[in-house]
């Protein structure tokens, strides 16, 4: 297997021995359902940000453990963290934040308890890490030019509020604007492929056709 860890080793992502990639929503998934079972998950809960999968808020659900979003960005999840006494969080992205052994994300860290569930349960890596069915997720970026603001235009706003009656309960809609560039990201998460694809479309077309007209 390898541990690949991203230049100051905060974020890992693990590959298992047939090449397979898993994310921080697969990690954060296996060690808090291993913690709960420990009885060392504080709060019964997971911090993470709104960007994890929905998939991984239907695992944890089903074993009795909570998902508590936050914005995007560890320091948000840290933050958290610390306000509810929680000791697990993280971010998809692969920054797995212990409380009971370090202060912020520690890839290495995570990545030794990888190993550490390898070693305990005897299980190869490919097992641990497919803990949930990701939902499907599609995030597309829409660019505009400040200080144009295409959230705040009605049609815009109508389209987002049709959007989310279609998707229901069937999945799941997140739009925000880029913290660091001027872009709007549009992302969705729905088992339905089509339904899926046409709400991101349909956003991004509202948002394109706002930011040409401003």
């Amino acid at each position: 297997m390898g541990i690949c860890l991203d230049g100051d080793a905060d974020r890992v992502i693990i590959i298992d021995e047939t090449g397979a990639v898993a994310d921080g929503d697969q990690l954060m998934a296996l060690m808090a359902s291993r913690w709960a079972k420990s009885k060392q998950l504080r709060g019964d809960t997971l911090v993470s940000t709104v960007m994890s999968n929905l998939g991984l808020e239907r695992f944890l659900g089903a074993q009795g453990i909570a998902l508590e979003r936050t914005a995007v960005g560890d320091r948000y999840v840290v933050e958290r963290m610390r306000e509810g006494g929680f000791n697990l969080g993280g971010e998809q992205s692969g920054h797995i934040v212990m409380s009971d052994y370090s202060t912020t994300g520690d890839g290495l860290m995570a990545g030794l308890q990888f190993l550490a569930e390898i070693v305990r349960t005897g299980t190869p890596a490919s097992q641990l890490i497919n803990v949930f069915e990701p939902v499907p997720q599609l995030l597309k970026n829409i660019r505009f030019t400040p200080p144009q603001d295409p959230l705040s235009v009605p049609k815009v706003q109508q389209k987002i509020s049709a959007a989310e009656a279609a998707l229901g309960d069937q999945g799941r809609l997140l739009i925000r604007k880029s913290g660091t560039e001027p872009l709007i990201r549009v992302m969705a998460e729905c088992e339905d492929q089509a339904l899926l694809i046409e709400t991101v479309d349909s956003i991004c077309a509202a948002v394109e056709s706002a930011s040409a007209a401003a």
